[in-house]
């Protein structure tokens, strides 16, 4: 029932509650509590005269800001990533609360993504903490369906950062996903196709990348509630009530069948920066609080475009009100840029355009129609500006943003 047309073995790597764990790297005395990540400055711990740390509790956090991660511990208490930090300080009063800190979580995605090409450099990144890697030529991998290769791989990522990791490895991106899940946390899970019935059919359907909420409840609806209710169904049943490309894919996946290649390099469409208040800012009464902001997320911006070696020629922003409707604004420039300067000012251009009269949950700042350095300074190709602007201080910066209306003092 099961075949591959071609000896393929996928392994999906997924870093264990990744920023909790990073933390836990700085905060040892923290390990085998509950330790919820998503405050802010204001919850940074405090050095006491004695050595020790004083933290926050979640029990003291007044705000609306959401949680980014937890360790296992509270998991156990109900605390998951993307629920409201108020909601999670009720399930969990007594749960450690840790500032967000991006930076230090990056300088740990690179050590690990490192050291696993060092090992098989066939790696497509997906994200912050998780990598598909194909292990097909490697010497030695078809031995053992990838036992030992994927052993070394988790001690490599240990030996680099101090950090577990989970591994799937099968016959595909879809099937080593889903397996990466199986038995975290520091988990290696393989399975081949004739594994399907026992360990995949029983999950839920909604566990499958690509079945989102809406196709979820469809499913139930239809009384498709696991993985293989889909795979009992007839394709034509599902492509009847799903449309003929989402219906003939949920049958495939349903059977474990992915062709997708692990793809080593892609280019980003585009790098973004954005911030949720933990209250509503008002334009006006706000505004020197908004344009710091402001200020801030377009240096930041500029950075993460020098780091990662890109300009870009579309300067957008991103603004959430009180009453969480969203809009957007962007303007092309003549020129790429990923001068901090001209991206504040193209920002600035986009917010006049934007109704400030109602109050602000969220701003974001982003750059699109991304090229490469590299390319734009090719002998033939225009030179891009120079990013030398990425670090100056925000002082510098006095273009008028979220001003006051004519006659209004403010």
């Amino acid at each position: 029932m099961y075949s591959s047309d071609a000896p393929r073995l996928i392994a999906h790597l997924d870093m264990d509650a990744f920023y909790a764990s990073v933390e836990l790297l700085r905060y040892p005395e923290l390990r085998g509590l509950p330790v919820v990540i998503g405050g802010g400055r204001r919850h940074q711990p405090e050095l006491l005269p004695d050595g020790t740390r004083r933290f926050f509790r979640l029990r003291d956090y007044t705000g609306r800001g959401v949680i980014t991660t937890s360790t296992y511990e509270a998991r156990a208490l109900g605390v998951f990533s993307a629920m409201g930090t108020m909601k999670a300080a009720a399930l969990a009063p007594d749960a450690v609360l840790l500032p967000v800190d991006f930076d230090e979580y990056r300088k740990y995605s690179r050590l690990f993504k490192a050291a696993v090409r060092e090992i098989a450099p066939c790696v497509e990144d997906r994200g912050i903490d998780e990598i598909y890697i194909d292990l097909s030529a490697l010497p030695g991998v078809h031995d053992d369906a990838g036992r030992a290769i994927g052993m070394r791989l988790k001690q490599a990522v240990r030996d680099a950062t101090g950090l577990t990791c989970s591994i799937g490895i099968t016959p595909n991106k879809l099937l080593s996903k889903l397996c990466s899940e199986l038995d975290k946390p520091d988990g290696l899970t393989l399975l081949g196709f004739a594994d399907i019935p026992a360990r995949i059919w029983p999950l839920a359907a909604r566990k499958v990348n690509g079945i989102g909420p809406k196709a979820s409840e469809k499913l139930a609806g239809l009384g498709l509630h696991t993985v293989g209710d889909i795979a009992a169904a007839e394709a034509a049943f599902l492509v009847q009530h799903f449309g003929a490309n989402y219906g003939r894919w949920l049958h495939d996946i349903s059977h474990g069948r992915d062709q997708r290649e692990v793809v080593t390099h892609s280019e980003p469409v585009s790098i973004s920066r954005e911030t949720t208040f933990e209250r509503d800012l008002h334009a006006v009464r706000d505004r020197a609080t908004l344009s710091g902001i402001f200020t801030e997320l377009c240096v930041e911006l500029a950075g993460d475009l020098a780091r990662k070696g890109y300009a870009s020629k579309t300067i957008g922003i991103k603004l959430r009100f009180d009453d969480f409707k969203s809009v957007t604004r962007d303007l092309t420039l003549p020129a790429h840029t990923l001068d901090a300067r001209t991206i504040r000012r193209a920002a600035g251009e986009c917010l006049k355009r934007v109704d400030l009269t109602r109050r602000l949950r969220l701003l974001g700042v982003r750059a699109g129609a991304l090229a490469r350095l590299s390319d734009l300074l090719a002998p033939a190709a225009p030179a891009a500006e120079a990013p030398a602007q990425a670090e100056e201080p925000a002082a510098l910066y006095e273009l008028p943003l979220f001003a006051a209306p004519p006659g209004d003092p403010g």
